[in-house]
Parts: C-alpha cells; structure tokens; sequence
C-alpha cells in the first residue's frame, strides 16, 4: 500500500490524498460503508460502484470468521471471490465486537474466549489469531487485534488496557511479518491508539503506534458514548503525532458533523454503521439537514427525497412514498433510503475533498456542520 499527500488546508489540518492498493486507488478523505457480513446491507455491489461511488467497503472479521467461516471464504479465494467486490476492502479485528460482548467475553493476556451470539459456541481470539484469520478474509487493510474501552472507563483500567493492546500489537506484527497473503495481493496492518479520554494515554499510545512504523494507522475507542467535544480533542492529539506522510483512521465515526469535524483535525478515512442502520429506521441525511422520513409532516410531501441529488434523477422517488414504504415494511423502502444516505455520505467526503485542493475547505466545512446539524 502507499499513501501520497496532495493537499493540505491552509486554515485546518484537512488533509487530500490518494491510497493506492492492489485494488485499486482511494482518494482521501474517505468514507467506507460497512458490510460486516461480507454485504452492505440491501445494496447491490454494482450500486456500491457505480451509483454511490464506494471507493473501499469494509468486513468484519468476528462476523465473517462465525458465518460463512473461514473454510468457505478459503475455498472461494478469500473475501473479494465470495461477495463479488473487486475493489478495496477493510476488515476490523473484532476488537469493537469484544467490546460490545460484555456478557459473554472474558479478556485475558493471551487473548479473548467469547461465545458466539449464534449458537453460544465458544472461540478464542489471539493476536496472532486474528492475523491468520485476516489473512484467510483476504482484505487488502487489515487491523490489529486490540480492546475497546467503554465510556466512562477508569483511568487505571484505560491504562492496563492500553498497554496490552500494544502488547498485542507487537506479537500482530510479529505475526503479519512471518506469514505470507494467500491470494496473490499484498495485505497492510495497521495499529490501533487507543487510551479512553485521558491525554496522557493518547499520547503515549500514538507514539508507541507511530514507532512500529506501519504503512498506516488508525484511531480506536471513541465514538462509544464520550462527547463529541471528548472524541474531537483526543482526536487532535493523536492526529499530531501520527506520522503525516500515512493515512490516518478513525473508527467507526459517525454523523455527517463529525466527520467533517475530524476531517478539519486531520483524519483521512472513516466507516460507520449509521447511514446504513439508521436509514431503515427512517432517518436521511441531506444537505440541508436530517429528515426522519417516517413522521406524518411528510404524509403527502411529493418532493424528491433530496432535490440537489441526481441518484433517482430518473425514478423521482418522492418522500412521501418512501415514508409508505417504510411504514408497510417494503423491502424497497430500506434500499431506497440506504442508497440515499450512502450517496450523501460519500458526495460529503468527496465535496471535502475538492475544497480542501481548492483551498476553501474552512468557510465551507462551518458553514455544513451549522446546515447538517438543523432537524427538518
């Protein structure tokens, strides 16, 4: 993989560049949708490319390694064959998954025993064991194995955490670096800072990450609850040490506003489930504001769903017809309203883009944030 930086902004840390993977370039900064299946939710992968313009989707390993399982993303050749993707993929380690099964997880120096919300199996996750299994999933971005803090969490325990996810990563690399991609294009790790809230811990782990001097890094363990005002400071700091000439990712992150907050902090690439998720409840993102389509206000609106995009410039999709579909529980109203809020998603990073090349990335950015933020 190699990063090359075009531009940076004048007023901001916003940052443009272009990644360059064995399937192809990505141009920064960058939304990835999730499809921790193996699929984006209700989205065709035809619409992913050639409708809203998805330059790198993402996996989920904890998924993915429980259902299919790794003999029968093996024998398709890895996760690209399987579902039919050809560009980049990301695939997280399932640090995130841990996290969020409390109940039925137990963190230990080795690694993690979690059972399966499936069936309730039991399965243990190793660093080293995370990489063999990334390996197998075949994504061209892999992360290392690591474990996401709640919110509040306690210093003392933030701390502990910290510095085993860098004991972690280091027996990842050990890993990565002795083991071989299976399918013929090279694979890039990335570590993860993590730290809470705590200042201290941020920097400390961002120097410990930017040390191993991988190919890119990324920025676990927020967006779990802290403020935004938390996520943005923390953020700042972290983008301040990690090294200017790799990309830089935030996980998991998250409404329109942040990422263009972040972006003007100086992050590079971004996932999150909410256009997809929060879509199928109703909730469309638009240039003007956020819409929950599903209230009565929008019972007899004829309106396009989003007037300023040509997505169903030739359907005319109207919003009162997606609140029909969504209250009768039409499968098209969820692919309707997924499309719309991935299309917008990615429209926002690449207008970003260009503003930053052009150098009016500041004065735009403010003026978005105020306008995304409004209730219509």
């Amino acid at each position: 993989m190699k990063f090359k930086l075009e531009a940076s902004d004048k007023f901001s840390k916003a940052r443009a560049g272009e990644i360059t993977t064995d399937h192809g370039v990505i141009k920064t900064p960058i939304f990835m949708p999730v499809g921790t299946a193996g699929t984006v939710k209700a989205v065709h992968q035809h619409e992913l490319k050639n409708d809203i313009k998805a330059q790198i989707i993402l996996g989920n390993t904890y998924h993915l390694y429980l259902r299919p399982g790794l003999g029968t993303l093996e024998a398709a050749g890895g996760l690209h064959k399987f579902n039919g993707w050809d560009g980049p993929i990301l695939t997280d380690s399932g640090g995130y998954q841990v996290y969020s099964l409390t109940d039925v997880r137990k963190i230990r120096e080795d690694g993690v025993t979690f059972q399966s919300h499936i069936d309730g199996s039991k399965h243990l996750f190793t660093p080293e064991g995370v990489m063999d299994i990334q390996r197998t999933i075949g994504a061209d971005i892999i992360m290392a194995f690591d474990e996401c803090t709640p919110y509040p969490c306690e210093y003392g325990y933030a701390r502990k955490s910290m510095e085993m996810t860098h004991r972690w990563l280091k027996r990842c690399c050990a890993r990565f670096d002795t083991t071989e991609p299976k399918y013929g294009y090279s694979q890039t790790l990335f570590p993860i800072v993590q730290g809470s809230v705590y200042k201290d811990l941020r920097i400390k782990s961002a120097e410990t990450i930017a040390s191993f001097e991988r190919e890119g890094n990324a920025i676990g363990g927020l967006s779990v609850g802290e403020p935004a005002e938390e996520m943005y400071a923390m953020t700042e700091v972290v983008c301040d040490i990690l090294p200017q000439d790799k990309p830089r990712y935030l996980m998991g992150v998250g409404t329109p506003v942040n990422i263009l907050e972040n972006i003007a902090l100086g992050v590079d690439m971004f996932d999150c489930v909410m256009p997809t998720r929060n879509a199928r409840n109703g909730m469309l993102f638009t240039r003007n504001g956020i819409i929950n389509i599903t209230n009565i206000k929008w019972k007899n609106d004829f309106s396009p769903i989003n007037a300023e995009s040509d997505l169903f410039a030739d359907l005319n999709y109207s919003k009162a017809y997606l609140r029909h579909l969504l209250h009768s529980k039409e499968i098209l109203g969820a692919q309707i309203a997924t499309l719309h809020n991935l299309h917008f998603y990615l429209w926002l990073v690449s207008e970003a883009r260009e503003k930053i090349i052009s150098g009016d990335f500041y004065d735009w950015k403010n003026k978005m944030a105020v306008q995304l933020s409004q209730r219509l």
